[in-house]
């Protein structure tokens, strides 16, 4: 799967690992929800983080569709509100 972090880039991540990160996203969705700012800047860094270790860099000059796109590190609550599906940020 290809995930894009916004303002980053893409990484090459194995299906795999979404099992994981889905376990990130549900606290993000639940801090989001309960509006605990510094619990979802924290839950927000460390799914970056996770994608970033388990996935490979592709160069800056590939350009291949998204099958994920996460906010960038600095993105708001709100906006990353903006960005959730029913699902939160990473699908089932």
């Amino acid at each position: 799967m290809i995930v894009r972090i916004m303002g980053e880039g893409q990484v090459k991540l194995a299906d795999s690992h979404v099992v994981e990160l889905n376990e990130l996203d549900d606290v993000l969705l639940k801090e989001m929800e309960s509006g605990d700012g510094p619990g979802f800047r924290t839950t927000l860094h460390a799914l970056l983080d996770k994608v970033r270790e388990l996935g490979t860099p592709l160069p800056d000059d590939s350009l291949e569709p998204s099958e994920l796109i996460l906010p960038a590190p600095d993105a708001t609550l709100e906006d990353v509100q903006a960005m959730l599906s029913d699902g939160g940020l990473i699908p089932n």
